[in-house]
């Protein structure tokens, strides 16, 4: 049996870091639509600001769940393009590219989110950065790919992709270490009476406050200002193409809304940006759904990846 010890995600941190726990899951929507703002705190603060993932389990069973706003639940079959159709509205207003076509998310034999959030809890075992990538991935393959990503071999993909050891992500699926990590994650959340996704719990001096639904970047702002009396700062912003370069290359994917966020551009701005840096081959455009992801070329152009074991072309 493979030994897995991790400290919880929701362990505070230093006092003079305002800490974010966002309450989440991997398939929710405007979950995948708050990924530019957290990308753009980072960004903009640094180390000044952590931000940690703590699971909540959306969909135990779409054939028990109903979101009556939404006509979503009672089955998998119904469900579906309802969700297509939520989701797809839904990237109207946070920008983050979805894919409805062929979507099938839930189906009898994959009717829940539980194994997205369990394998995410799994890969948190080899450490933050590896479960963040997951998670990122995770997102992406289930909204802007149409993925069923509760599927072991989907999960095992994707694990890979990111550079997981496999043999210690599926052990800690099969030995239950990450289903007991999912449970106190659900506990942590249900203590906290968070019942919608996503949560964010900010935490800075021992006090905490508990925001819920999709925020914008200005609130997370003015509150971090507020409850640390201006102590943390954001750092000043330069929109030049080399640090707009310079930040897609600190990820696998940026999708265009994220550029916009993490820098303050409007989207015509944010788009001349993009195409010089196009033209100039520093960066290639993947279309995804109703979007686009960009990624950096010189960052990967003929990359040995360590954690993968794999030479990147």
């Amino acid at each position: 049996m493979i030994k897995t010890a991790v400290a919880p995600p929701y362990t505070p941190v230093d006092p003079g870091v305002v800490d974010i726990l966002e309450f989440t899951d991997p398939v929710c929507t405007w979950c995948w639509g708050s990924e530019p703002v957290l990308r753009a705190l980072a960004h903009r603060y640094g180390d000044r600001v952590r931000v940690g993932s703590v699971m909540g389990g959306l969909v135990p069973d779409i054939r028990t769940f109903f979101d009556s706003r939404n006509n979503i639940g009672g089955g998998a079959e119904a469900s579906n393009p309802n969700i297509a159709a939520h989701w797809l509205e839904a990237s109207g207003r946070h920008g983050m590219p979805v894919c409805v076509e062929g979507f099938a998310l839930f189906s009898d034999d994959f009717p829940s989110t539980c194994p997205q959030n369990e394998a995410y809890k799994a890969a948190q075992f080899q450490g933050a950065d590896k479960a963040g990538r997951f998670l990122r991935r995770l997102r992406e393959a289930s909204a802007a790919e149409a993925r069923v990503t509760s599927r072991p071999e989907v999960l095992v993909e994707l694990a890979s992709e990111v550079g997981l050891d496999i043999g210690a992500f599926l052990g800690a699926i099969e030995n239950g270490s990450a289903a007991r990590a999912f449970a106190d994650d659900r506990r942590f959340i249900a203590g906290h009476g968070a019942s919608g996704f996503p949560t964010f719990l900010v935490r800075y001096g021992g006090k905490q406050t508990l925001l819920r639904g999709y925020q914008p970047l200005a609130t997370f702002e003015t509150l971090i200002a507020m409850v640390t009396m201006g102590a943390v700062k954001p750092v000043e912003i330069e929109s030049s193409d080399d640090a707009v370069a310079a930040f897609i290359g600190q990820y696998d994917s940026v999708a265009p809304v994220e550029v916009a966020v993490a820098f303050g551009l409007d989207a015509a701005d944010t788009a001349a940006a993009l195409n010089r840096l196009a033209a100039t081959g520093v960066i290639a455009r993947r279309p995804a759904g109703n979007g686009e992801f960009v990624l950096a070329l010189e960052a990967r152009r003929g990359l040995c990846d360590s954690d993968a074991g794999a030479c990147l072309v």
